[in-house]
């Protein structure tokens, strides 16, 4: 397996301490579902809540096979007249063509809005900035903000900054990213990426898609798996993986000198017998790529592990921003 060692520069990591940075976000795909029966339709094959999503709060949620692994992974909300859905744009037309084979009689209809809209991430000393386009800055996790440009949403902070993410019309947006130049740093893809995995937020990608049950990405532990609702695909599975015992994998946060989505990690007591697979990759601060693992929690234990195969690049294990639970 070819391993990337991509670059960013040493300004962009920089912008986001000491300034503020914004970030046209290509690497998504936008899925929107209209509808009298959108909400219940979603709530059939999603694992977190729609039914009762209100209109000051977005969600994480995964889309599973019949056998609990995921196939998706989104960050979800309400708009004025759709439930919007920001998923990996190189998994965006299989996951919306397959729930549209279950819609069946649901009054519900799945579209592509990726060319109708445009999502800008922000990172650090951005809330001025904002303040331009937004009469009000969302305060919390997940809260979103609805206005004329369309719909500001706080996300996680990544390297002890707050984040922002930015998703309306795409003509709107892009008349905006001009400005933005005068007062902030304009920062490629690559570096949300970054920003995600520091902030421990798997993303189901392409090389990915039915590797995982959602535990093994800590999406109960990051909310996005609701255990009171009703039936999805995969559910059972799920609820068996949270109720029989312990979990025994999770989703670590790791440096190495070479990783890409997809890779296998060998351990050094047992190099015959993959131990764990790279879920995201992106560019280090400290060269090399920095990236979320799902690896056996008894590999973290002793001995080295190794990305590829058992003489590939070791990891060096970080810690995440959040804990697992403590029967995890």
């Amino acid at each position: 397996m070819n391993l990337q060692t991509p670059s960013l520069a040493a300004a962009d990591f920089e912008a986001v301490r000491t300034a503020g940075v914004y970030i046209p976000l290509t690497q998504f795909g936008v899925i929107d579902v209209r509808g009298e029966d959108a909400a219940t339709f979603l709530h059939s094959q999603l694992t977190n809540d729609v039914q009762h999503l209100d209109a000051s709060t977005a969600r994480l949620a995964g889309y599973c096979s019949a056998k609990g692994r995921l196939l998706g992974s989104f960050l979800m909300w309400r708009t004025s007249d759709a439930f919007r859905m920001l998923i990996s744009s190189d998994i965006q037309p299989p996951v919306q063509k397959r729930l549209s084979m279950f819609v069946l009689r649901a009054k519900a209809k799945l579209s592509d809005a990726t060319a109708e809209v445009a999502a800008v991430g922000f990172a650090g000393d951005v809330r001025a900035a904002l303040s331009g386009i937004f009469d009000a800055l969302p305060d919390g996790v997940h809260v979103k903000v609805e206005g004329p440009h369309g719909a500001l949403i706080r996300v996680p902070d990544a390297a002890n900054r707050p984040r922002f993410l930015w998703v309306g019309p795409k003509a709107d947006v892009e008349a905006r990213l001009a400005s933005l130049g005068n007062t902030l740093h304009r920062a490629p893809a690559q570096l949300w990426d970054w920003l995600d995995i520091h902030a421990g937020e798997p993303r189901i990608t392409q090389a990915t898609v039915e590797q995982f049950v959602p535990q093994m990405v800590n999406f109960d532990v990051l909310g996005g798996v609701n255990f009171k609702k009703g039936c999805y695909p995969g559910q059972e599975v799920v609820a068996r993986s949270q109720y029989r015992g312990t979990i025994k994998r999770r989703t670590a946060l790791a440096r190495a000198e070479a990783a890409t989505a997809g890779a296998e990690l060998f351990h050094s007591a047992d190099p015959g017998q993959p131990c764990g697979l790279v879920v995201n990759a992106a560019p280090s601060e400290r060269g090399g790529v920095d990236c979320l693992v799902e690896i056996k929690l008894a590999a973290l234990d002793d001995g080295s592990v190794h990305v590829g195969s058992a003489d590939g690049p070791a990891l060096e294990f970080l810690p995440l921003p959040y804990a697992f639970p403590s029967d995890a």
